[in-house]
């Protein structure tokens, strides 16, 4: 029995003279091992970089903490020398006054005994207003406290450690404001982790992609920043 002869639908494609189909990949599948490796170093990069900022935001925490708690001593050590100051302050006045009175009633002997017993701060700027004939000049400063002689080495004290306690209270808060901006740096990386983990999760390659470039150039803007800030 004659076999029938085919019609051309029923052919195949080597029989009707056609080339086979071959299923080439698409040109946003030739990409994707370069999308996926590029995505991979990126999520790489921010983590090692969120785990740096994350290291130098509680480094300058603690800076912070430890300069407050040296501005918060080295006030108190300067009250207590303020303090300790008035004390001496209070001592020059009544022994002064003393002798004041001792002087008026022509007790030489008794203001002998108080002018003995003058601090030795306290005896430069006393000496000094008595060589200003204060009796007779009556331009003359109208005791020895108004004397530049004058002086208390605890005020000075005081006063010093005074401005090193608003110097080391700045250097705090300076910490504060880099230990703020390392957080909110390891907020961004932290923003570039997401990003880049989700990007494989979208099949359209034009959409990956987009979301790989965003990463990166937020990645970028991250690691600018950890270079440019102080590092503890």
């Amino acid at each position: 029995m004659d076999q029938e002869k085919k019609t051309p639908k029923e052919q195949s494609p080597q029989q009707a003279g056609m080339t086979p189909f071959i299923d080439l990949p698409t040109r946003y599948d030739r990409w994707e091992p370069i999308a996926e490796v590029i995505a991979t170093l990126v999520l790489a990069l921010a983590t090692i970089a969120t785990a740096w900022s994350g290291k130098q935001a509680a480094r300058w925490g603690g800076e912070q903490s430890a300069s407050y708690s040296q501005a918060g001593a080295l006030r108190t050590e300067s009250v207590r020398a303020s303090n300790q100051a008035g004390q001496m302050v209070q001592i020059d006045i009544g022994l002064f006054t003393n002798w004041v009175n001792a002087y008026a009633g022509d007790d030489t002997r008794l203001s002998n005994f108080y002018e003995n017993r003058f601090r030795d701060e306290f005896k430069p700027a006393f000496n000094a207003w008595l060589a200003t004939d204060p009796v007779n000049n009556p331009d003359a400063p109208s005791s020895p406290f108004s004397m530049p002689e004058y002086s208390i080495a605890l005020a000075e004290e005081a006063e010093i450690l005074e401005n090193q306690a608003g110097d080391t209270f700045a250097s705090g808060q300076q910490a504060n404001e880099i230990g703020d901006k390392y957080i909110l740096n390891t907020v961004i990386l932290a923003s570039v982790m997401f990003l880049g983990g989700i990007a494989s999760r979208f099949k359209a390659m034009a959409a990956r992609w987009v979301i790989i470039i965003a990463s990166l150039a937020i990645l970028v803007f991250g690691l600018y920043n950890i270079l440019t800030y102080p590092i503890q």
